[in-house]
């Protein structure tokens, strides 16, 4: 008899401990459970998760209050999560723990971007969109949007004067030598 005493309150003792675990487990926070899929990533990545986390957090709060509309709500929430999914797709892809300045935006949108808004049908992945963007892909969640790199500005530099020396050389009737890039000086 006593072993049996015995056997039930360590059963008992059991079943409590297992669902306190549970209740702990169960009372994390979103941005700790992301903090689990990031231990893959590195510091800038997961820094950039934490910028989404709170940007999310921003977006709720103002919910919250009701300062915003919940269309906007939604929208800014599929914003978010588009951003999210680019970053680790990218991440992920490039092995890089890089994460470059990303723009997501629908349609209606993409003149906030450009003077001149590109058709977004005639896109084609890493297309240069006026010297200043990199299209990156289309995302659906919950709406489209156009997902955007920023080039830096050492990139766009670059791009300015490659465009500015190939239109030189078919004004000039250019020839191979004045392709090649010249020289660096660097000073003594």
């Amino acid at each position: 008899m006593p072993k049996i005493k015995q056997l039930s309150r360590f059963v008992v003792s059991l079943s409590i401990l297992l669902l306190l675990a549970c209740a702990v487990y169960a009372q994390r926070s979103p941005a700790s459970l992301s903090d689990d899929t990031g231990s893959e990533f590195g510091p800038v990545m997961r820094a950039y998760m934490g910028y989404l986390n709170n940007e999310q957090e921003v977006v709720d709060d103002r919910a919250s209050r009701r300062e915003i509309t919940g269309a906007y709500y939604r929208r800014n929430l599929n914003r978010i999560r588009a951003l999210r999914q680019t970053a680790i797709r990218l991440v992920r892809q490039s092995g890089n723990d890089y994460v470059p300045e990303l723009e997501a935006v629908t349609l209606d949108e993409l003149g906030t971007l450009f003077e001149n808004p590109p058709r977004p049908a005639i896109l084609r992945p890493n297309e240069i969109v006026a010297n200043k963007f990199r299209y990156l892909a289309t995302v659906h969640s919950g709406e489209t949007f156009y997902l955007f790199a920023r080039l830096d500005p050492y990139q766009q530099a670059e791009l300015i004067q490659r465009q500015g020396k190939s239109s030189a050389i078919l004004s000039a009737g250019g020839t191979e030598e004045t392709t090649r890039r010249p020289r660096r000086v660097v000073p003594k």
